[in-house]
């Protein structure tokens, strides 16, 4: 296997530079700060619009839906260069790889190229009050009428309701079935009637996470559907193979540059820090146990990128891709969890400074990474979840 990137991607990867030299401003980072990577400003809406006319989003994406029939791994060149500096570019996160494999070619040509153009955002209707990392515990009703299903429920933690255009809603349409079947995924517009939407402020919200800080959200919400009609063309895939498509979307989502960094990041931000600064006029690059601590998680680190281009390369390949984002799944989050712990351990009392306190470091990222570090081991599927997957569709090893 040759682990080098090609003179064309190498190029690539310099010209996207270039690009963010130029145009990532601190006018841009100021904006996003203030209102959030999603929720674009008129300054950053200008950006996106100057990566598109770049055609480096949704490069791996067909044509015919806006994309460029393009490379993964340069899809993963773009990603990384922009997600180094806090701004997203890429399908993560989007919905697109579940309406890429099991949407109708209706949906494909109306979601796929709004997506691109930054038109359609997706929150993510999955977690309930009683059901979050037992997802197949939900209880959010689907009942067909006629050409409609009405949907009464709630979803919790639903961190792009409140700026999404849609919802990539997991609902119950079979109650009588066993858990993981009689469950359908719809595609709702969040402006149908019957939807409302509810703050929950998270702990990253006073005193407000710096850029690039991991999971530093401000604000997640909780959604309520009361007597919500939507046509039955809304449903993704088969009446009651919800569970099924929304696992080989979450599968397929975890594939990609911004997910490897937010496990990694971390790693390089504090090797740069230590080689530069000092506390209390005492150095830790030259503590050996520093030194030697930070090059273990730096290994861990280089096993994350390995796996995420081991994935990239099976879904290149048209390979079977099964069980190997879930194993991203488990050690990706478990390493930053590690890395942040151990950055605590070499700032001492600085590392609960957060931003706007006058010692605090680095603007107080990695403070703010500590309080969203443990999170990673849930969002999108927890890892005990995630290991019973490998457990079983990697292993062969049998249920329960």
């Amino acid at each position: 296997m040759d682990f080098a990137f090609t003179p064309e991607q190498e190029a690539l990867r310099n010209e996207v530079r270039e690009f963010i030299a130029e145009h990532v401003t601190d006018q841009i980072l100021a904006e996003i700060e203030e209102s959030g990577i999603r929720n674009r400003g008129p300054k950053t809406r200008e950006m996106y619009r100057q990566i598109g006319d770049k055609g480096w989003i949704g490069i791996s994406w067909p044509e015919e839906y806006g994309g460029q029939s393009g490379s993964r791994i340069d899809q993963y060149i773009v990603e990384e260069e922009f997600a180094r500096v806090g701004i997203t570019v890429g399908g993560a996160g989007s919905g697109a790889p579940a309406i890429l494999a099991a949407g109708t070619e209706e949906q494909k040509k109306y979601f796929l190229p709004g997506l691109i153009r930054g038109e359609i955002a997706f929150a993510l209707g999955f977690s309930e009050p009683q059901a979050g990392a037992d997802l197949a515990g939900l209880q959010c009703r689907a009942v067909r009428d006629g050409d409609e299903f009405v949907i009464n429920g709630q979803k919790m933690f639903t961190t792009a309701a409140h700026y999404g255009t849609h919802i990539y809603l997991m609902a119950r349409t079979d109650p009588d079935a066993p858990r993981h079947r009689g469950i359908s995924i719809f595609l709702v517009p969040m402006e149908t009637q019957g939807i409302t939407v509810r703050p929950l402020w998270t702990i990253q919200n006073d005193p407000v996470a710096p850029p690039r800080t991991t999971y530093g959200d401000r604000r997640t919400n909780e959604v309520f559907f009361e007597d919500v009609r939507v046509p039955a063309s809304c449903m993704l895939g088969e009446e009651n193979t919800g569970w099924y498509v929304g696992a080989m979307g979450l599968n397929l989502d975890r594939v990609g540059a911004s997910r490897y960094l937010i496990s990694v990041q971390r790693d390089e931000d504090i090797v740069n820090w230590v080689k530069e600064n000092d506390l209390s006029g005492v150095s830790p690059a030259q503590d050996p146990a520093v030194r030697d601590r930070l090059a273990e998680l730096w290994v861990e680190a280089q096993v994350c990128r390995l796996m995420t281009m081991r994935s990239m390369s099976l879904v290149e390949r048209g390979g079977s891709f099964t069980y190997e984002g879930s194993a991203e799944k488990v050690w990706a989050p478990e390493h930053g969890v590690r890395t942040t712990e151990t950055i605590a351990q070499i700032l001492g009392p600085y590392a609960q400074l957060l931003h706007g306190s006058e010692d605090a470091v680095e603007e107080g990222i990695f403070a703010h990474n500590l309080l969203g570090a443990f999170q990673s081991g849930i969002n999108h599927g927890s890892t005990q979840v995630m290991r019973d997957q490998v457990a079983r569709r990697g292993l062969g090893m049998p249920r329960g």
